[in-house]
């Protein structure tokens, strides 16, 4: 009757020692520092294309909720986030049927207190002229300004075509809780995270 108990130690030991050893310290990274994000869709171009692989930094998420860093997101920022729930353009509908929230990525234009607009095809950051060298061309319809309210951050994809970018000038300004967190690294393996 020990042979048994003998034959089974080696392969708890294994587990123990190596497969929980790993996966441990792997999902800890993954769910407070890192983890990879797939671009799907044309609203980040020219910065970034469908397909392409960016890092999302999650950490200086948990750092501002912690209040250890107040310095994330900034002006410029690319992010990964969730469009606002009440906006009718945050839900989509799955292979069964069931409806989520995926995840968007988009620059960040206007933190809380700023006031953004658009006039004669120019992005205007609290009355003035934004420099954008990353946007496809002139953001063509003009958008009244709006006062970025606290907690809350107003986004704008690089592609300005109409139609090609669902973002705050659709939905509004998005809740910092929504965000995951910057993609600052474009590791450019493959064709970039969501539309």
């Amino acid at each position: 009757m020990s042979e048994p108990s003998t034959a089974r130690s080696p392969l708890r030991r294994f587990w123990r020692e190596w497969i929980l050893s790993a996966a441990l310290p792997i999902w800890l990274v993954i769910t407070f520092l890192f983890t990879l994000a797939r671009v799907d869709g044309s609203s980040m171009n020219p910065t970034l294309h469908s397909g392409d692989v960016a890092l999302l930094l999650k950490y200086p998420r948990w750092l501002r909720a912690w209040g250890v860093w107040d310095g994330y997101p900034r002006h410029g920022d690319i992010v990964i986030f969730k469009a606002p729930a009440e906006s009718e353009y945050a839900w989509q509908t799955g292979l069964f049927g069931q409806r989520y929230r995926p995840y968007n990525i988009k620059r960040v234009i206007g933190l809380p207190g700023d006031t953004v607009g658009v006039s004669g095809g120019h992005v205007q950051l609290n009355g003035h002229p934004l420099a954008e060298p990353y946007a496809s061309g002139d953001t063509p319809q003009d958008e009244p300004a709006v006062r970025v309210p606290p907690g809350r951050i107003y986004v704008l994809g690089d592609n300005r075509i109409i139609g090609e970018s669902v973002d705050s000038r659709y939905y509004g300004p998005v809740s910092l809780s929504d965000v995951a967190g910057p993609a600052n690294l474009h590791l450019g393996l493959g064709g970039s995270a969501a539309p």
